[in-house]
């Protein structure tokens, strides 16, 4: 059996307390981790014998001067080596000069481990474009509305009625989607178009937190209510009464953890660790989760969060929307980077339409945001995307797979046509009930999932209109 090959991660200009911690992480994935004070340490061990097996490199800090020779002098001896920054402060100016000076990831302290491992996994993968920072162009968006919220398919349109519709009661919500599809995104619009929008919205990471301590992270506990709990400490449930709740992949909690929540969300009640009493809340809970919820998670409080579910539709399965969304996202990345206006040519947009991006809508904005760093004219075209081109014909991966694109949708998605689609991807008619179906739904989306005003602009009457949801599958539940 051939010998499985060593992973290395050189830390560079970490602190010692910082090492032993990313070591302790970086090792459960199955990495190890060799030590440089400086660049000159670091260059020496990848010249060293053991030098190839050195797969990224995590730059403990940033220092404007000398960064970036460090940056220069590792991509001398390795041009395609990862070179992931940790810093904090200012930290979107200062990812700025990193993507410039040649970084390909950003991470903020304090650093959750998922992220960590998400980011080295990432950018030790030779099959992924290099450096495409999603945590910074996360930083870059601002809150929007769901009316803001960018997208002309009919899935996508449902889903955003179905949003519109949420936001007005209290009742829980999931949000299913693909990482990257922005769940997040959308649980911060749903709060903003709620009656609670004057009140906090809270997250918590549910995958992020380690099993043992998740209870107390999310009910409280009592002082002394186990060994190490020297202070009270108050839950997320209680600190978000009034407010909206977030819980980032819910289906990480684990089983007492669930059952627990389901009785809070039944009772109104919240029970910190170690206390006999109770508080009373009032709190909105939207969870999120890539993947439809296990078979094993509890019934009783999958029932409850997922009366109401909106499911967000993967970037591949949206093409004709990705002319709109670039746009939306290179004004973004303008106006609060300070970089230079750019435009987009329809030969670029072409090449971005057709590749699959397993990464979604936060892939697509790592892409923007380097090839705007790195573009020096004012328009983005073809030329700034090679590897979005290669990969989208010769990856293996099924989540890289090229859309089933005709030239005729391409060009009415560049030209900003209607989002329904007559024509499949080889020339033909598309049936008649999917057309209709695409309609209805753009309807509903259009009009906020006023079904009287979708029935009277579709012309038929409301008993038409529910008789043909049924028939068609179309589930505007809320």
């Amino acid at each position: 059996m051939a010998e499985e090959r060593v992973r290395s991660l050189l830390l560079l200009d970490a602190d010692a307390d910082e090492r032993r911690l990313i070591s302790a992480i970086a090792t459960r994935a199955g990495w190890s981790a060799v030590n440089a004070a400086d660049g000159d340490m670091a260059t020496a061990l990848l010249q060293g014998p053991h030098g190839r097996e050195v797969q990224a490199v995590l730059l403990g800090s940033w220092d404007t001067e000398k960064s970036p020779k460090v940056i220069g002098e590792l991509r001398e001896q390795r041009r395609d080596l990862p070179v992931i920054v940790l810093s904090h402060g200012d930290s979107v100016s200062i990812a700025v000069e990193a993507m410039r000076a040649g970084a390909s990831d950003f991470l903020v302290r304090p650093v959750a481990p998922e992220r960590l491992l998400e980011a080295l996994a990432a950018n030790a993968d030779r099959r992924k474009a290099s450096g495409e920072l999603a945590p910074v162009s996360e930083k870059l968006a601002p809150e929007l509305s769901l009316e803001q919220l960018v997208g002309a398919s009919p899935e996508f349109r449902a889903s955003l009625a179905i949003a519109a519709k949420a936001a007005r009661n209290r009742l829980p919500i999931l949000v299913i989607g693909e990482p990257g599809t922005g769940k997040e995104t959308f649980a911060r619009a749903i709060h903003a178009a709620s009656l609670r929008a004057r009140g906090q919205l809270l997250t918590l990471d549910c995958k992020a937190v380690p099993a043992n301590i998740i209870d107390s992270e999310l009910f409280g506990h009592e002082k002394g209510a186990f060994p190490g709990a020297f202070a009270a400490k108050v839950g997320k449930l209680v600190l978000a009464d009034g407010g909206t709740l977030l819980l980032d992949e819910i289906g990480a909690l684990p089983p007492e953890t669930q059952q627990q929540l389901d009785r809070v969300l039944a009772t109104g009640e919240v029970r910190p660790v170690g206390l006999n009493g109770s508080y009373s809340v009032d709190v909105r809970i939207i969870a999120t989760s890539s993947r439809p919820l296990p078979e094993d998670f509890d019934p009783g409080l999958a029932e409850r969060i997922g009366a109401t579910t909106v499911t967000l539709p993967p970037l591949r399965e949206r093409s004709g929307d990705i002319p709109a969304l670039v746009r939306h996202m290179l004004n973004r990345f303008c106006d609060q980077t300070g970089m230079r206006p750019l435009s987009i040519g329809n030969d670029a947009l072409a090449v971005l339409m057709r590749y699959g991006w397993p990464g979604n809508v936060r892939q697509l904005a790592g892409v923007l945001f380097r090839a705007g760093l790195q573009c020096d004219g004012s328009s983005l075209t073809a030329e700034h995307f090679p590897h979005i081109a290669i990969q989208s014909r010769f990856s293996g991966r099924r989540s890289d797979f090229a859309p089933t694109l005709s030239k005729s949708h391409s060009d009415e998605a560049l030209a900003g046509a209607s989002p329904v689609t007559l024509f499949t991807g080889d020339g033909h008619l598309r049936p008649l009930e999917e057309i209709e179906a695409d309609i209805i739904r753009l309807a509903i989306g259009h009009y906020r999932g006023r079904m009287t005003e979708v029935a009277r602009r579709l012309g038929i009457g409301r008993s038409t209109l529910y008789r043909k949801l049924g028939e068609l599958g179309i589930d505007t539940a809320a």
